[in-house]
Order: C-alpha cells, then structure tokens, then sequence
C-alpha cells in the first residue's frame, strides 16, 4: 500500500522534490541490551541522551569521555572566567596530528571496557566533505550555485529582506558564504531592516556579556553547582575526536554559553544534549571570521574546496583578536536560545514533548510502512529506545555534523522546522534503512542497528534525498492527527 501511494504520489506531482534511494544492507552487529519498562526508567538508564550505563565521576575527577572518544587528558581552568587572550597570535594549529588521536583512542579502549551497551562511534571528521554544503555539492562553484549566490546576496542586500523569500530559497541549501548572516535572519535574531542589523547585533552582543557579569560567578553556589557540574561533565564528549573542540578556550565558551542559558530558563535547566545544538552555530559563526592565510592566501572559503581540510578541525581559537571571539560566542548564544525557543518542551520535567514526538513517530511509521511498524512489534522493539535520541539531539548522533548543518538549513527555513518537521524527517530516516531493519530477526540486532546507523559518508546528496522524502511524507500525511503538530 505504500509503495502505491509512493508511485502514485510522483507521477502526480513532477515538482516535489525525489524521493530516496535503496541502500546496500546493513551487517549484523550483537550486543546486549535491556529494555527499560517505562520513560522514566529508560530516562533514569541514560545519563546523558546517547550514553548509556555510563558513570558520573567523583565530584573532584575530571571526567572521562566514553572509551569509544576518548583523547588526550585535558586541562582546563573551568575555575576561572576567562575572556582574554595573551598577546600576539597563536600558531593557529593544533599539533597533535588525527593519526596520534587515534592512537589514543585505540589505547583507551583497551583498558576501559565498562560500556558495551552502544557501538563504538567512529571518527566523523568536521570537514571531511564540508564543500558538500554548498547548493549542489560539488566543490567547485557551478553556474546554478553562482545564480543562487547571487540572488542570495540580492536578497541579504535589500533594506528589508524579504524573509519569506529568503526561508524559499534557503530550504534547498544555503551557500556556505551567506551562511552565517542567513542564519541569523532566519532564526530571528537579525531584524530583516538591514540598516538596524548592526545595532541590534552590537546590543545583543552587549547583553549576553552583561549576562555574563551578571551571573557567571554564580555557578560555585550550592543552587547551581549541581548543573554547573554537570555542564562540565558534558562538554568534553561534545565532538571528542575533533581538536577544535578539545581547545581549552573553546570548551570554556561552551561552558558560559550553556550555563547563562540554563539559569535563565529555570522551567528546564540544562538539559544532556543541548551541548551538542550550539556546535553548528558556533562553527558556521566561526566560518564568517576564520582566515587561514598560513595555509591558503584566499581565506576559509577557498580551504574548504581545497586540500587543507584539516586547518578548520586544527584552527586556534585563541588566534583570533578578542571582539571576534565575543561576537561568536554571543550569536551562538542568542541564535541557540532562539531554536530551543520553540523546543523547550523537550527538556522541562521529564520531557513530555520527547514522550509525545516519540509517539507521533510510532503512530506515523504504522500509516507509513506498516511492514516496519509489525517488524518492531514482532521484535519488541520500543521507539522509544531509539528514537529518544533522534527527539532530544535533533539527530545529530546520527548524522556528520557537516550534514546536520545542511539540515538545519532547511528546518530553519520550514515553518517549526525543529519540531514538526523534523518528526517527517525522522520517520523518512527510518525508512530509509527498511531493509536493513526487515533483515534483523531479534531484538538485540535490530536495536543495535538503530543505534548505529551508516551515515558517516553522508553529504548533501544524502540529506537532500532524505528532506526530499521528508517532504513528501509532510504532503501525503497532512491529515495527521493534530498531536503530530506539537
């Protein structure tokens, strides 16, 4: 039945864009796991919303990353606020070289065996393919990627931007060079008066930092030490195998930046996983400022479609000038408060708006391929042991971070992109693997599976194919019931 209404559905409507294709099957993978009874005991089992079974450390012990990402030790002066830079710029690199961190990795896993109960993650390199985030995603810039651009910078340059022009324009792709600024005006941060942008940018700006002072020496108080705690705890999993992420200085802004959001939204606090959502604002904030004329005279644009790929994962924060820091960190703040805005229903008291997607997405697969749907019943597989993550991270576990940035081109541009679209895209994500799925008999195989999808080749031509099926499935089901909505 859904293959018909599949078929149907294109030969009907030759503009929508296509659908996906079959992907090679899956091997087996064995592991243990155990089905938790009821939300609040799966919740209870997952400390943070991937690691399961795994153990906070003493109060005085510097965390350990899982034995799947574990690095280097990393010292850091958590301790202290610190914005400023020492004079003269840093070597701009990172020495330890990806071979040496994987050697590194390889050693941890020998001697820390606690946690079987998740696949090993492999490295996911930042830019690996990250030309693929242009329009069509190939490096070089074709004749179509140059018209886009170009009406892209029309658009930005207009004293008001026409937004919903831009949110049409953008759902395909945004150019990684309007990036930045398209982000901002789409997510609501930048008025859509261009001559106020600069104002607005510099208030804004002001007002996190005054936040900053305001609050920031709070967090060794007995009402925010535990959160403060556990921030701590969390930001050195966030990307472990990519240097920029390990620097001292770029895990201290993570720190405020989670911190003064979560004493600000009491309703929720912070949350395990909303570390992983200011990853691509900070690094499509710190695309627009980079320069990295040790390694290629034309700047980060022209290194992304060249063979220095790896400056970007290497590049020292703490080379650039101190007012460039600061207006990363802040829009990064601003433009993540702004997404978790309309999501923070996930991540309030035991996070009913997780429980209701989760069963949107159950009742939405059963109307979709129904096959699937009886495989999982037949398998005793809960949605909610898999699907959790997808809800809580917006499935960035499950994807490279190059592609969750081309996704959240789209979701930005889509009316409630993070919330009821992204319930499509992750039903079009399921499917996508269903004969992978059909071809695990037992509950341990499936679930592993689930939990360690294929997707580290992914580039733009996979997420353009999977928003593709997203939207047809957002077409055909829109008589879904109003709970989908929420």
């Amino acid at each position: 039945m859904a293959t018909d209404n599949r078929i149907h559905f294109w030969r009907r409507n030759q503009k929508v864009p296509g659908r996906l294709k079959d992907t090679p099957k899956a091997s087996s993978l064995n592991a243990k796991s155990k089905k938790p009874a009821t939300f609040h005991e799966f919740a209870r089992s997952t400390n943070d919303a991937w690691d399961i079974d795994d153990e906070e450390d003493d109060e005085d012990t510097e965390p350990l990353p899982r034995p799947s990402d574990r690095q280097e030790p990393i010292n850091t002066n958590h301790d202290q606020y610190r914005l400023d830079v020492e004079s003269g710029p840093a070597n701009g690199r990172v020495v330890k070289s990806c071979s040496d961190a994987q050697l590194n990795v390889n050693a941890a896993r020998n001697t820390l065996q606690k946690q079987q109960s998740l696949p090993v993650r492999p490295v996911i390199p930042l830019v690996a393919r990250i030309s693929d985030q242009n329009a069509s995603g190939a490096p070089p810039m074709t004749v179509r990627e140059k018209t886009r651009l170009d009406k892209f910078k029309q658009l930005l340059a207009s004293p008001n931007t026409d937004l919903e022009e831009l949110r049409k324009h953008s759902w395909s792709g945004i150019p990684r060079e309007v990036r930045p600024v398209t982000w901002r005006l789409l997510s609501g941060y930048l008025p859509a008066n261009r001559e106020r942008r600069d104002l607005v940018l510099q208030r804004k700006r002001e007002e996190y930092f005054g936040f900053i002072e305001q609050y920031y020496h709070s967090r060794t108080d007995d009402n925010h030490r535990d959160t403060y705690r556990q921030i701590h705890i969390d930001i050195p999993r966030t990307n472990p195998l990519i240097p920029l992420f390990q620097q001292p200085l770029v895990q201290e802004v993570f720190e405020r930046i989670l911190f003064i959001w979560a004493i600000r939204h009491p309703a929720s606090g912070y949350v395990q996983g909303i570390n992983d959502l200011v990853t691509p604002f900070f690094v499509v904030f710190l695309s627009e400022f980079v320069d990295l004329s040790g390694g290629c005279p034309h700047g980060l644009q022209h290194v992304l479609i060249c063979s220095f790929k790896e400056d970007v994962e290497n590049f020292e924060m703490a080379s650039l000038p101190l007012d460039t820091q600061r207006n990363i960190e802040a829009d990064s703040f601003w433009c993540m408060s702004k997404l978790l805005d309309g999501i923070q229903d996930n991540y309030t008291f035991a996070q009913p708006g997780i429980q209701i997607k989760v069963k949107a997405l159950e009742e939405l697969v059963s109307r979709i391929d129904e096959d699937v749907h009886v495989h999982f019943q037949r398998c005793e597989v809960e949605y909610l042991q898999f699907a959790f993550r997808w809800m809580n991270n917006l499935l960035m576990r499950e994807l490279p971070l190059r592609c969750t940035i081309r996704l959240w081109d789209t979701y930005q541009a889509e009316s409630e992109g993070f919330s009821h679209f992204h319930l499509y895209v992750c039903a079009a994500f399921l499917i996508k693997w269903r004969k992978e799925i059909l071809s695990m008999v037992d509950f341990q195989s499936l679930l592993m599976l689930l939990q360690n999808l294929p997707t580290i080749h992914w580039g733009n031509e996979e997420v353009g194919l999977l928003l593709a099926e997203a939207y047809r499935l957002k077409y055909m089901f829109a008589d879904a019931p109003s709970h989908y909505k929420r």
